[in-house]
């Protein structure tokens, strides 16, 4: 993908129909959405980028996501964008990243995704070069593929009618329901099929979702030009760390070999640090768990002389559970930390398969 500093476009003069709806005023006038183009305009072939996305909305908690894979480094800082309880967007080819700041207001401000999208497209003087696909906090979705982006290129979003999706060509904006999957110099159309298939017959968390689509998408061949780097990110009302912002999920992977793998090991790593402790993975803090984790707390910190037990104490006492919190938060365990007599099992496991591999 190749991205350029923006340099404010001309209302471009061609009308195109949408559905009334209702908004407050906006902070902006048509003429102020800026068509991000290039100061100098390289060869056709080399600015457009190579990217396949998905984005999408989960109906049983109102989690949004975006997940995308492109042969670009750094993806994740100018594909995804995404709002708590708003909207979410995947801006692509030659990425006008105003489709994701503005498209956002624009949703938040009552329009769904798709009057979202049109209305942006008519101030866009470079709009044939743009893939841009969209998701409102009601699961309404868009997609959108300009006639100039480079084959294959297309999208596909959820059926309306709730089974399927509708399939989309260059040219067109297509509209339907939950999802919205596209990509642009694809090795076929392959690609955006199976995002959103595998999406639709996915099951869990809206991120696990997205993981399991953007697998599906490289398994139908994905980019022409190989593989770089990948992002995934979710936003849920106080899903960030410890409950203070809506970031639930914020992962790039900025230049790798095989980017998907890593994101899979950076969303594994980031539901251990990251993600609260679930109900049926407390355990009691019994003795037989105690002296498996005494000589751990006896021992450390590492090359600091004060430890964080002074002596055995043999059962969850008031010293052992401190010991233990000071311990965990040392570990960056902090969204776990508990101070109940019991102990997570998933952390559990992380902290004894740790210093297992260390002996």
């Amino acid at each position: 993908m190749r991205i350029w500093c923006g340099v404010r476009g001309m209302l471009c003069g061609a009308a195109i129909a949408f559905a009334p709806f209702t908004v407050h005023p906006l902070p902006f006038t048509p003429s102020s959405i800026h068509a991000q183009q290039p100061i100098i305009s390289p060869p056709h072939l080399v600015k457009l980028a190579h990217t396949y996305s998905i984005v999408a909305y989960d109906s049983a908690n109102g989690d949004l996501g975006v997940v995308v894979q492109s042969k670009f480094p750094n993806v994740g800082g100018i594909v995804p964008w995404a709002k708590a309880g708003v909207g979410a967007v995947a801006t692509q080819s030659l990425s006008n990243t105003a489709y994701g700041e503005l498209g956002l207001e624009l949703m938040g401000r009552g329009a769904t995704a798709g009057e979202a999208l049109r209305i942006l497209m008519r101030t866009d003087t470079m709009l044939q070069d743009r893939q841009v696909g969209m998701v409102d906090a009601r699961g309404n979705a868009a997609s959108f593929s300009g006639r100039t982006t480079f084959d294959w290129a297309g999208g596909r979003v959820g059926s309306p009618g709730g089974r399927g999706s509708v399939a989309g060509g260059k040219g067109q904006v297509i509209v339907g329901r939950w999802f919205s999957a596209q990509g642009n110099i694809m090795v076929s159309g392959q690609t955006v099929r199976n995002l959103a298939e595998a999406f639709e017959k996915s099951r869990g968390s809206l991120a696990d979702r997205l993981m399991v689509a953007l697998k599906a998408g490289q398994a139908g061949g994905g980019d022409k030009r190989g593989m770089q780097s990948a992002a995934l990110l979710v936003v849920r009302k106080n899903g960030g760390y410890l409950g203070a912002n809506d970031r639930f999920i914020d992962i790039r992977v900025y230049d790798a070999p095989d980017p998907i793998a890593e994101l899979v090991r950076l969303l594994t790593l980031h539901k251990l640090h990251f993600f609260p402790s679930e109900p049926a993975d407390l355990l009691p803090l019994a003795p037989d768990l105690v002296a498996r984790l005494e000589p751990i707390l006896l021992a450390e910190p590492v090359g600091q002389p004060q430890k964080w037990l002074t002596r055995r104490q043999g059962s969850a006492t008031p010293e052992f559970i401190e010991a233990l919190k000071n311990f965990m938060y040392w570990e960056n365990y902090d969204v776990r930390v508990r101070t109940d007599g019991k102990i997570d099992r998933i952390v559990l496991e992380d902290i004894l398969k740790k210093r297992d591999g260390e002996r």
